[in-house]
């Protein structure tokens, strides 16, 4: 089976998070979305996955995951020059794809999960296609699935009047004839050739599609909140580890990822769950957690930091509380102790209260 992982698009509800790069690429715990759902493939025996780019900062995608070696997998790069919908960036891969069934993960998708199960019961049996569903509070956002007595009846792309709350929330199996379904279709009223349209076809031409539905581990990371969320969620079952240098009088509670080469200073405190990146510098008077990510080469001192993503090559050095907050990477923070006065570089859709 081959692995289809789609990280097009502009990420527009996420700016000016992705002005410089794809909302994929925005890390969760100090790894990037997409990873999760790469590895999550991977783990169900999955070797040979296509990447589908396209949008803004599309270089940076091949420049992180590069050939998929150092990943111990095979990436294959294909190109959609537009977001035209998902239906259409799969339809791309039918060359790729060949005559093998595959699965397609959304990018954006946070589902911590084990596949091996749902992949091998797909592959032993002749269904056209299995799709995933969480129950949501607000389904109109979501492709939604009609369900009856077990059993699929209807699929409708983000219906105003929803018959259930049962999400498809962007992990699909399919058979190669998928790709037959979707050259039938027709732009939806976003101009886009949508997943859940070729869905309901394949159930309307007598196609079967079976599904799964997961309870607590699946994450949507449209907006900010989601992702601190879903930063949350990913941090609370991480193992622990230290791998830095602890100065006698910090201090450590809970649960703590430590990076390589991070020093923590002395008065410092760190309450778990909270990753801190390797080359990073905790100094005193800094108080973080719980629920935060730092990212790699960043400097900490005097803030309180709470339910934030801090990315990498950072410096925040200010007497002040930060909450519910994402700093992106290279930002740099500090109070003027000289004057009373700010100097602020803000980029399109920056929200800041102070």
């Amino acid at each position: 089976m081959k692995g289809i992982i789609l990280h097009g698009g502009h990420g527009t509800r996420l700016r000016p998070l992705t002005h410089t790069g794809p909302k994929q690429l925005l890390p969760i715990a100090n790894k990037p979305m997409s990873q999760y759902g790469i590895e999550a493939m991977k783990n169900a025996g999955i070797k040979k996955i296509a990447i589908i780019i396209g949008g803004n900062g599309s270089n940076k995608v091949r420049e992180y995951y590069g050939t998929g070696e150092k990943f111990g997998l095979d990436f294959t790069y294909i190109e959609q020059d537009y977001p035209r919908g998902i239906a259409h960036a799969v339809s791309l891969c039918e060359e790729f794809v060949g005559k093998e069934k595959f699965m397609v993960f959304l990018g954006d998708n946070i589902l911590i999960d084990n596949f091996i199960e749902y992949i091998h019961n797909f592959e032993k049996t002749d269904i056209d296609s299995s799709i995933v569903l969480c129950e949501v509070d607000n389904p109109s956002r979501f492709g939604i699935a009609d369900v009856k007595d077990g059993k699929i009846i209807k699929i409708i792309e983000k219906p105003k009047n929803p018959p259930t709350n049962l999400a498809v929330i962007g992990v699909y199996l399919f058979k190669p004839s998928i790709f037959d379904i979707i050259k039938k279709l027709k732009p939806s009223w976003r101009n886009e050739y949508e997943i859940t349209d070729a869905l309901q076809m394949l159930l309307e031409e007598n196609g079967t599609i079976e599904y799964t539905i997961v309870k607590e581990n699946w994450k949507d990371t449209g907006t900010p909140e989601d992702i601190i969320d879903a930063n949350k969620i990913i941090l609370k079952d991480l193992q622990p580890y230290f791998l830095g240098l602890k100065e006698e009088g910090a201090s450590i509670s809970g649960n703590v990822l430590v990076g390589e080469n991070t020093i923590v200073k002395k008065n410092c405190t760190i309450i778990g769950p909270v990753i801190i990146g390797s080359n990073c510098v905790i100094d005193s008077g800094a108080n973080i957690g719980p629920n935060t990510s730092i990212g790699n080469d960043s400097k900490i001192s005097k803030c309180q930091i709470t339910d934030s993503i801090i990315m990498s090559n950072c410096i925040l050095d200010c007497d002040t509380k930060i909450k519910n907050s994402i700093i992106s990477t290279n930002s740099h923070i500090q109070k003027n102790i000289e004057k009373d006065e700010k100097t602020l570089l803000l980029g399109e859709g920056t929200k800041i209260i102070l």
